[in-house]
């Protein structure tokens, strides 16, 4: 019977066979122990010498990093392992002997393990952090699909920025000019205008040069846009997802978790609600911290992040930034017209911001003034604009980046682990 080590619960005690690749192996006189994973899992199989035949058992002690087989056996409980199975090697039959496998298991240099991120993602630890990302996007699915939110799909070839043209990617669209979108974010809102509750789910592109551990040049983001809401409702959304993602890995990424030697204590913490601090608390806090530098009008980086995100044991909203370093769609604070209604979410132990968001201007002359301050005077956005001419509603929306969540719950330093082929700005290469 064929199974997959993912299914060898179910068959404790029977035969089965197993198509599976030679991860590691080590033996020891008249035993062998074989590291094998299939894409499903790892396992170790038993291969010893009286069972297999002098032949058979030399043949399994010169099997290779990562040939091909199929192996046959009997699988049986194993306390002593995370896994808890391994199986009893009766047989086996290679596929494809490999030859001189590049990564070994000794140390590689970064650059050496990004060359051959192909081969890479074959190890523990990547096929970890693949399961964590996978998780949370299934998990994302179930939230939003439980809670009556639209799948919409943006157009990645856009005809204007969502927040500003510096940092586009520019291409010819046969005679147009058309860009990489860096945020579905303003056909989110025409969605919801039609839907009520919608979200996105798909690639965007920044061509900001930065090296940073936190940026990617290519990544994924979750976008909700959701009518009739304001801001606040839209900060229990957020907080709610998140709790729902983090719970989710928790719940079914265990042996993931385990193999990147996660402290998963920290996680457990992560349930709504979060904590908040004000633009303007944060200023003060931070000048109390020694950061000097930091005026009021400033966007934070990184340190001034990390330290705000130190004094919590969980995300951080950190809410109503001032206007002139937000996006033109943002509401002003009907209170204070110098700030606006919106949040970004920081998370724990120096990962940084994942969450940004924030209501949106709904009211048609103020949309038409923001327009003349930013001179968005051209074609491209008059379709945006008409979103606030015909049936505007107070509205919300945030966009969740998911490299830097990955890289949070599975505790990678860098995001260029949590995608399975990076792009940065010194690689498009595999």
């Amino acid at each position: 019977m064929k199974t997959t080590i993912a299914e060898v619960s179910k068959h404790v005690g029977e035969e089965v066979t197993i198509g599976a690749w030679l991860q590691n192996k080590r033996s020891s006189g008249k035993i062998a122990f074989l590291q094998l994973r299939d894409g499903t899992g790892f396992m170790q199989g038993v291969a010893v010498k009286a069972e297999l035949g002098d032949e058979k058992f030399q043949e399994a002690k010169a099997l290779t990093q990562e040939s091909s087989l199929y192996v046959t056996g009997v699988i049986v409980e194993d306390t002593r392992s995370s896994f808890g199975y391994e199986m009893q090697v009766s047989g086996f039959e290679i596929i494809q002997e490999a030859k001189d496998y590049p990564i070994t298991p000794k140390e590689h240099g970064t650059e050496f393990l990004m060359d051959h991120r192909h081969l890479w993602l074959r190890s523990r630890k990547q096929h970890a952090v693949m399961k964590i990302r996978n998780e949370i996007i299934r998990a994302t699915y179930e939230f939003f699909n439980v809670n009556g939110y639209v799948k919409i799909d943006p157009p990645i070839l856009t005809g204007s920025s969502a927040e500003g043209s510096t940092e586009l990617f520019h291409t010819k669209y046969f005679d147009e000019d058309a860009y990489l979108s860096q945020s579905g974010q303003l056909y989110m809102e025409a969605a919801a205008m039609a839907f009520g509750k919608v979200f996105s789910f798909g690639p965007t592109f920044r061509a900001e040069k930065s090296k940073t551990r936190r940026h990617l040049i290519e990544f994924w983001m979750i976008e909700p846009e959701m009518a009739f809401m304001n801001h606040e409702d839209s900060l229990e959304v957020q907080e709610q997802y998140v709790s729902h993602v983090v719970q989710a890995v928790l719940d079914h990424c265990r042996l993931d978790l385990e193999a990147l030697e996660r402290d998963t204590s920290v996680l457990e913490k992560i349930k709504a609600p979060f904590p908040r601090i004000s633009y303007d608390d944060a200023v003060s806090f931070l000048k109390e911290k020694g950061f000097d530098d930091i005026e009021w009008g400033e966007d934070f980086g990184a340190p001034h992040e990390t330290a705000i995100a130190e004094s919590y044991d969980k995300p951080v909203f950190i809410t109503n930034y001032p206007a002139e370093i937000k996006a033109f769609y943002m509401k002003p604070d009907p209170d204070r017209p110098e700030v606006v209604l919106c949040a970004d979410l920081i998370a724990p132990e120096g990962y940084g911001e994942i969450i940004g968001g924030s209501q949106r201007i709904d009211d048609l002359e103020l949309m038409r003034q923001r327009y003349e301050e930013h001179g968005l005077t051209g074609d491209a956005y008059q379709w945006y604009l008409q979103l606030r001419e015909y049936g505007s509603v107070p509205h919300s929306g945030f966009g969740l980046g998911l490299e830097r969540t990955v890289a949070w719950l599975s505790g990678v330093e860098h995001v260029r682990e949590t995608i399975p082929f990076p792009r940065l700005l010194n690689r498009l290469y595999p």
